[in-house]
């Protein structure tokens, strides 16, 4: 059985989580514990050691990234429950974290619980997650964004990105001293985590990161060096140049 603790200081959503999981999981996960605040919270995983964490953004005492940050044991899969904050939503975006919202969609919470299950006996990276995700919340200067490919974990800083290109479900990243980095995300899903003061989509498949431009020439391209070349759609030219130069 996978053993979960439930984090959140409203307690109408700890029973509607601990609900959920009696309906659809009563065979595969059992709840430790319920708690509704960063200290208890820390106290509880440290002791328990779960498996699988179900951990609200916003609690009494601090954030659910100040439970993340503090405990000693982190050999777990976190679900964060969030309402729409876009801040706290970014950040968990950024750190490649797994989030449902409130209120809790089922058939989203349903989702969200399969795919932890899923990760149980791979390697999380857990930490990491958590340090991208932190320095985004907490407002760090250079962000850090995590990609996951099929059989790697990377966290790149965005000034090195210098473009990415769609190719349907999937994302090549060209960074700067370093491989390709293929992720299996459609590039709308990629906008959504770049910062929009950095990047622009410039065309339905490519998204640039506006420092690396030196020219956009004749024939439709933004250069980036004396090679490399990124298209602008017609549709998109003017916004794109305004937005660069």
């Amino acid at each position: 059985m996978i053993k979960a603790i439930v984090v959140d200081d409203e307690a109408h959503v700890r029973s509607d989580v601990i609900s959920k999981i009696q309906k659809n999981f009563n065979d595969k996960i059992v709840v430790l514990k319920e708690v509704n605040s960063v200290a208890t919270a820390v106290e509880a995983i440290n002791e328990l050691k779960p498996n699988l964490l179900f951990l609200d953004v916003d609690l009494g005492d601090g954030t659910g990234f100040n439970v993340l940050s503090n405990v000693d044991y982190k050999s777990f899969e976190v679900i964060f429950i969030t309402g729409f904050d876009k801040h706290a939503l970014k950040a968990i975006k950024v750190g490649a974290l797994d989030y449902i919202l409130k209120p809790i969609d089922e058939v989203e919470f349903i989702e969200a619980v399969d795919k932890a299950i899923a990760q149980k006996n791979k390697e999380n990276h857990l930490e990491k997650l958590i340090e991208i995700s932190s320095e985004y919340f907490n407002g760090a200067k250079n962000n850090r964004i995590i990609l996951k490919t099929t059989d790697s974990v990377y966290a790149v800083y965005e000034d090195d990105i210098l473009y990415c290109k769609s190719d349907g479900n999937y994302t090549t990243f060209y960074v700067k001293d370093q491989e390709k980095i293929v992720v299996s995300k459609p590039i709308k899903k990629i906008e959504e985590i770049l910062s929009e003061h950095i990047f622009i989509r410039c065309h339905q498949s490519y998204i640039v990161n506006k420092k690396y431009v030196t020219k956009y020439n004749k024939q439709g391209f933004l250069m980036l060096d004396s090679e490399t070349k990124v298209p602008v759609s017609s549709r998109r030219k003017d916004y794109t140049l305004k937005k660069i130069f």
